[in-house]
C-alpha cells in the first residue's frame, strides 16, 4: 500500500499504475486525509481490501465535465455531501448565508451547491446512465426515509429518489460499504444488493421483504402530522443494530424504500485497524497556496477514542447516525497515533482532545448492550441514570495519564465534552479531580442546555438539580487544588416546550450566575432528531402529547435576545418579551432587574446607553468573576451542528449551530457533540 494521497487526477492514477478506479469517490468537502472525515475513512477501508479509490473532491456541478475527471470507475461511484450537512453548512438557523466554509480552500464559501448529494448523483447519472451509485456521509444518512426539512418547511421525500442513487449505505459505513464492493466484484447488479444491513434501497414490490415494519406511506406522513410523528417514533425506536427492524415506507404502488437495520458496532480490533491506515493526517498539497483547509485546525492534534453516545439528547443526531453502542479504541491504537503526531514539526507541545461524541464515555452503558443492543423505551442518563449502567473513568483516566507521560507533550485537553449527569455519579472523585489538575485551561465547556425542568425533560436531559450538583463539587474541587478556574455552560434557546416564561427564567438564571454569552444557540431542526419531529409537528413522538413550539422568527429572536439582554441591540426585543410575558418587574433599577427603562425625554432617568451596565450584575457567581468577563465571552465563540460527529461525530451534535462557524474543527469533533463519521 502506497503511503501518499489517493488519486485525484488522471496523472496521480498514472504515477500508480492505475489504468482505472475501482471506486470513484464524489465529495462536497475539499481532500483532507485525516480519520476525522468520513470520506478519507471510507476511501482507505475500501483500498484496504485492495480496492483502487480515486478522489473528485468539490466538482463543479455546473460542469459535466467535471465529474469524468478520473474516468469511468470499474465498480461505481460513491457519493457523499461532505462531513458536515450541506445546509447547516451553507445556513445559519435564521436561514441566513453563512461566509465561510471551513471545509474548503481557504474557507471560501460556495465550493459546493445546496443539497450537495442529490445535485451530485444527478450529475453523474446525466453522463453515467448506468453505473452504481451509493450515496453516503451525514446528509444521506439522515433523509433515508421521509423526513421533515427546516429550509423548505416541508416533508421531504427519501433522498434515495430524488437523488437517483442506487443505495445508501447509512450510518457508520465501514462494514457495509466493504459487503457492498464485494457483492458488485462478484457480479451482482446494484439492484439485486437488498441484503446489507446498514443499508437503504428501492423496490418495486415487496415480495421478498417478509420480515418488515411497515411505515406510515409517504402520503400519509404528508397529508397528517400525527401520521408523521408516529412514523418517526418508529424509525427512532430502531435505530439498534440488535433489536432494530427492517422497515418499508410506500410510495407509489411499485414503489417503496426499504431500510434493513444498522450495521453490527465494530470491535475494538476492528476500530484498531481502521485508525491504524496510512492516513496522511493533513489536507491535499494543492490546497496549500490558498491558504489550506480551515477544519483540520484542531482536529489534527486530537485523538479520537470513541464512537457512539448513550446520552439520548433529542436535539441530537447521533442516535440515528453513530447509534447509542459506544466502540472504544485500544490504549496502544491511541498511544501509537500519539507517537505520530507529537513528532509533526507543527506540533507545540499540546494534544487538542482525546475525546468522542462525548468525551468521557469508554465503555458500552451497561454489559447487555454488547449482546442485546440499547434498550427500546429505556434511556441510559434520562431521566436518572438506569440502575444498570456502568460509571467508571478507570481506563480512561489510564489513558489520559499515558499520553501527558509521552515526550514533548506539555498539556493533553479535553473539549469534546464532558457529560456531567455521568461524571456527577461516580461516587469516586478521582477523575474531576484529574481533569481539573490537568485537563482543561482556565474554563470548563459543559452543555446544561436550560435551566427549567419542563424544558430539559423535552431535550432529553437531566433535571437542573443534576446541574447544580455537579457546579458544586467543580467549585469545591477547584478551591482544594488552588485554581480559579470557570465553566462555560451551553445553553439553548427556542427548544420547543420554551415559552417566554422558560426563556426569561433562563435570563434571570444568567444574571443570578454574572455570565453573557456573545453567541447564542438556538435550536437548528435538522433532520432525524426527536426536538425536529415536535418542532414540526407540535407533538412529542414518545407520548404524542402536544409541545408549545416557538416558531416565529420574531418570537425565536425574542427568546435569543433575552439570554443576551446586556446587549444594547436587544433591548427593544427585551422589552417587548418582558411586557409580554407580564414580567416589566424586570425593568427597572434594582439588582434583580435585566435592563433599566429607556430614557423618557423629560426626567431623565435610566437612558438607552446605559441599559449594557445592568442592575444587581456585578457580583460573582460559580462559573465566574467580573474580572474575566471578556475571557468567558470569548470562550463562548464556539460552532456549528452537532448533527454533524467529532471524528465524524462530534458534529453530530445537532442544533449546536451559531451565526457562524468560528472553529469548524471543534464543530466537527462535536457533529462524532458530530463526533460522528459523516460519509
Amino acid at each position: 500500500m502506497i503511503k501518499d494521497f489517493l488519486p485525484i487526477s488522471k496523472e496521480d492514477m498514472d504515477r500508480r499504475g492505475w489504468d482505472q478506479c475501482d471506486f470513484v469517490y464524489v465529495s462536497g468537502d475539499a481532500y483532507v486525509d485525516h480519520h476525522s472525515f468520513g470520506p478519507a475513512i471510507i476511501s482507505r477501508v475500501l483500498e484496504s481490501h485492495g480496492y483502487k479509490v480515486g478522489i473528485i473532491p468539490q466538482p463543479d456541478w455546473k460542469d459535466s465535465n467535471s465529474i469524468t475527471v478520473l474516468g469511468t470507475p470499474r465498480l461505481g461511484f460513491l457519493v457523499s455531501g461532505g462531513n458536515m450537512d450541506t445546509m447547516v453548512n451553507h445556513y445559519t438557523v435564521a436561514k441566513k448565508r453563512r461566509h465561510k466554509d471551513y471545509y474548503s480552500p481557504g474557507g471560501e464559501m460556495g465550493k459546493r451547491p445546496d443539497r450537495a448529494t442529490i445535485v451530485y448523483c444527478n450529475l453523474i447519472r446525466k453522463v453515467y446512465k448506468h453505473i452504481p451509485i451509493i450515496a453516503g456521509g451525514i446528509e444521506a444518512s439522515l433523509r433515508r426515509l421521509g423526513h421533515y426539512d427546516y429550509w423548505s418547511d416541508k416533508v421531504k421525500r427519501s433522498i434515495l429518489l430524488d437523488s437517483q442513487a442506487d443505495i445508501i449505505s447509512y450510518g457508520m459505513g465501514e462494514r457495509s460499504i466493504v459487503e457492498i464492493a464485494e457483492a458488485l466484484e462478484s457480479g451482482i447488479a446494484i439492484e439485486d444488493i437488498t441484503f446489507i444491513n446498514g443499508t437503504v434501497y428501492k423496490a418495486k414490490d415487496l415480495s421478498s421483504v417478509y420480515d418488515a415494519v411497515t411505515l406510515p406511506s409517504f402520503q400519509e406522513i404528508l397529508d397528517s402530522k400525527e401520521e408523521f410523528a408516529k412514523s418517526f417514533y418508529t424509525q427512532y425506536c430502531n435505530t439498534d443494530p440488535y433489536s432494530g427492524k427492517r422497515l418499508v415506507e410506500k410510495y407509489k404502488e411499485n414503489e417503496y424504500i426499504v431500510q434493513n437495520p444498522p450495521a453490527k458496532p465494530l470491535s475494538q480490533g476492528e476500530m484498531d485497524r481502521i485508525y491504524s491506515l496510512p492516513f496522511m493526517r493533513d489536507y491535499h498539497p494543492s490546497y496549500e497556496e490558498k491558504g489550506g483547509i480551515p477544519a483540520i485546525e484542531e482536529l489534527k492534534f486530537s485523538l479520537v477514542h470513541n464512537r457512539g453516545c448513550f446520552g439520548g439528547c433529542n436535539f441530537c443526531a447521533l442516535t440515528f447516525h453513530q447509534g447509542r453502542i459506544i466502540q472504544t479504541r485500544s490504549h496502544e491504537s491511541i498511544l501509537a497515533e500519539a507517537n505520530q503526531l507529537i513528532w509533526d514539526k507543527d506540533f507545540k507541545g499540546y494534544i487538542n482532545d482525546v475525546g468522542g461524541p462525548t468525551a468521557n464515555f469508554r465503555f458500552t452503558a451497561c454489559e447487555k448492550q454488547n449482546t442485546k443492543g440499547a434498550c427500546i423505551n429505556k434511556q441510559c442518563l434520562f431521566p436518572a441514570p438506569c440502575k444498570n449502567l456502568k460509571i467508571n473513568h478507570e481506563d480512561y483516566l489510564s489513558l489520559l495519564k499515558k499520553l501527558r507521560e509521552l515526550p514533548k507533550v506539555k498539556k493533553v485537553f479535553i473539549r469534546s465534552g464532558i457529560r456531567f449527569d455521568y461524571l456527577i455519579n461516580d461516587n469516586d472523585d478521582t477523575f474531576i479531580n484529574e481533569l481539573c489538575e490537568h485537563h482543561i485551561s482556565g474554563q470548563l465547556k459543559v452543555a446544561p442546555e436550560h435551566i427549567s425542568d419542563k424544558v430539559l425533560d423535552l431535550m432529553g436531559k437531566p433535571t437542573n438539580s443534576v446541574y447544580k450538583r455537579f457546579i458544586t463539587k467543580y467549585k469545591k474541587i477547584n478551591e482544594n487544588i488552588g485554581k480559579n478556574q470557570f465553566v462555560v455552560p451551553y445553553l439553548m434557546s427556542s427548544h420547543p416546550g420554551s415559552t417566554l416564561k422558560e426563556a426569561i427564567e433562563l435570563a434571570e438564571y444568567i444574571r443570578d450566575i454574572g455570565y453573557m454569552p456573545e453567541q447564542v444557540q438556538d435550536f437548528y431542526p435538522t433532520p432525524s432528531t426527536i426536538s425536529t419531529c415536535m418542532y414540526y409537528t407540535g407533538l412529542d413522538p414518545r407520548t404524542m402529547r402536544q409541545v408549545y413550539v416557538p416558531r416565529t422568527p420574531h418570537e425565536k429572536a425574542m427568546q435569543r435576545a433575552l439570554i443576551q439582554y446586556r446587549n444594547p441591540k436587544n433591548y427593544d426585543l427585551v422589552v417587548e418579551a418582558l411586557t409580554l410575558a407580564n414580567r416589566t418587574d424586570l425593568i427597572g433599577f434594582e439588582k434583580h432587574c435585566l435592563i433599566r427603562p429607556k430614557y423618557n425625554g423629560k426626567n431623565g432617568y435610566g437612558n438607552r446607553s446605559e441599559s449594557k451596565h445592568t442592575g444587581g450584575n456585578k457580583h460573582g457567581s460559580e462559573h465566574s468573576t467580573k474580572g474575566n468577563a471578556n475571557k468567558r465571552g470569548k470562550a463562548n465563540k464556539h460552532s456549528s451542528d452537532r448533527n454533524t460527529s467529532k471524528n465524524t461525530g462530534k458534529y453530530s451534535k445537532n442544533s449546536r449551530n451559531n451565526d457562524g462557524i468560528k472553529k469548524a474543527g471543534r464543530g466537527v469533533q462535536k457533529n462524532n457533540k458530530a463526533k460522528a463519521i459523516k460519509r
